[in-house]
């Protein structure tokens, strides 16, 4: 395993992790918090791509906002609601997140991504950084793309992770990461030439469960236990 990042506001900057603990519910803290606008409807990076530049840090047990060009603001203080609404051009709250990480894990192999990106660069693209797409955990080592579609349980050091659904990719992985900013068509034009969803959409990565919680790290093995059917599998030709 070669990344391992928690989203502690849904929608803003990851934060990586040399380690981490997974729990029933996925990586702790992961997805606690959101931003909501002035309706209460939660903001999301195609609609407010600068979210992307909100990098959320916690230390301690406290939450802290940085973006460029600004102070930082800690999540627990009365001017933070002001802080993103300056930030974001609306107005905006730091609001606890109604669903957290849905109790699931994102995983997403590089050997994916480099399969991806080399059909972007067939088409005279420019490769796309992982970030794109957002994984709490990103797997090497694989020779096959999209293996993670096929496993239906992973073992990681003492942990156990089972398969529960596709990744169905929406516009946010036409944000730049890096910039804030709107960017595209890909990776969802060259997705679509070969990763379409029995139920629509493109798929890329894969959502798992936590079934035996316990601590990984970067570095640690992946081991696919046992695979779905090959139907399942293949998906990913």
């Amino acid at each position: 395993m070669t990344g391992i990042t928690y989203y502690p506001v849904k929608g803003c900057a990851g934060t990586e992790l040399s380690e981490a603990e997974l729990t029933s519910t996925g990586l702790r803290h992961d997805r606690t918090y959101a931003i909501a606008d002035e309706k209460g409807d939660l903001r999301w990076q195609w609609g407010d791509p600068g979210l992307a530049l909100i990098t959320p840090e916690s230390a301690e047990g406290e939450l802290t906002l940085r973006a460029p060009g600004r102070e930082p603001v800690r999540a627990d203080s009365a001017d933070v609601h002001d802080w993103l609404t300056d930030v974001l051009g609306a107005p905006s709250t730091l609001v606890r997140s109604p669903d957290g990480n849905s109790g699931r894990l994102h995983l997403v192999s590089r050997a994916s991504l480099d399969a991806l990106n080399h059909r972007i660069a067939e088409r005279g693209g420019t490769a796309l950084p992982m970030n794109r797409f957002r994984p709490n955990l990103v797997v090497d080592g694989w020779d096959a793309p999209h293996t993670e579609d096929g496993a239906a349980r992973l073992t990681i050091a003492g942990t156990e992770l089972a398969f529960t659904e596709d990744t169905i990719r929406c516009a946010i992985t036409m944000v730049d990461q890096r910039t804030g900013r709107r960017s595209g068509p890909e990776p969802l034009r060259t997705l679509a030439d070969y990763r379409r969803a029995d139920g629509g959409g493109v798929a890329f990565g894969a959502y798992f469960e936590v079934r035996r919680a316990g601590r990984v790290a970067v570095g640690d093995e992946v081991v696919v236990g046992s695979r779905t059917s090959p139907a399942a599998a293949s998906r990913s030709a």
